[in-house]
């Protein structure tokens, strides 16, 4: 049986049995079944959108959950597959990484060193789904701790505002409150939805006994701060590899000698991606 015979056959029903009366001069039951197809089909957009909205924000949320527990290999099959045009990641106002492997590597090479620990947790999700509901936009606050131990022969070439003033079993100790943004642009595949566009926007930071505004004044023009990627196996410092290309959408990092503002941009609603802009 087709839709349309089925909702003539509801309407003449209705009809019949007088669930609902229609006036004189009212629509005919063929016009009555055209507008009930046309709300049935809003329905079930509004269905698919609310539906993709939800896969969209469990999907960040599985991102940071297993980026909390190191478990770094089951992020990658999160990210578009490789050979997907324009796939980029940015964390920082040095610049972009566009070349899928090198996004991935960061990835493939982050330990779980004993007394590290991180917990990053999400806030006020905006997320606007595309109208052709091939690709979605997702902006979160995201507030809260990283943390470890560093060996006092690692620490020798690292900066005075990275640590505590007390050690722990003989080692230097690091523990810093994080406030950022995470602006991220998706892609459907295959009819799952995947990290297209990632962009970390770090607003501010704040070792336990320094605070956000001292160690901005300390650090905010330290090359150590903006290129540091995590640190490693024994408190070993990684940095950021060679970025692939300039940032064009900037962090607003808070400084001791700047005004704040509405960075990253939240998503509005948008047809198609070429509409709107890239995080």
């Amino acid at each position: 049986m087709t839709i349309r015979k089925f909702l003539a056959g509801a309407a003449a029903a209705a009809l019949a049995t007088g669930a609902f009366a229609i006036p004189a001069g009212a629509q005919s039951a063929d016009q009555r079944v055209a507008a009930l197809e046309k709300e049935l089909a809003t329905l079930r957009q509004t269905a698919s959108v609310a539906q993709d909205r939800a896969k969209v924000e469990n999907l960040f949320s599985r991102y940071m959950y297993l980026h909390n527990a190191f478990r770094d290999t089951d992020i990658i099959p999160l990210w578009a597959k490789k050979g997907t045009p324009d796939v980029r990641a940015q964390y920082s106002n040095l610049g972009v990484y566009t070349d899928w492997d090198k996004i991935i590597s960061y990835h493939q090479g982050r330990p779980a060193p004993r007394g590290k620990l991180i917990m990053h947790f999400v806030t006020t999700p905006m997320i606007e789904i595309a109208g052709d509901g091939q690709t979605a936009k997702g902006l979160w606050i995201v507030n809260g701790i990283e943390s470890g131990l560093v060996e006092p022969e690692n620490a020798k070439n690292m900066p005075a505002w990275m640590f505590e003033k007390e050690m722990v079993n003989g080692k230097k100790v690091w523990m810093h409150n994080v406030y950022l943004k995470y602006g991220v642009d998706f892609i459907k595949q295959d009819g799952e939805w995947k990290i297209w566009h990632f962009h970390c926007f770090e607003v501010a930071r704040a070792p336990y006994s320094m605070g956000w505004i001292p160690f901005a004044a300390a650090a905010q023009d330290d090359a150590f701060n903006v290129d540091l990627m995590y640190v490693g196996e024994d408190g070993k410092p990684v940095f950021m590899p060679p970025v692939d290309g300039p940032a064009t959408v900037m962090n607003n990092t808070y400084r001791t000698d700047s005004a704040q503002r509405l960075e990253a941009r939240p998503p509005e609603p948008y047809r198609t991606f070429s509409e709107t802009f890239a995080y």
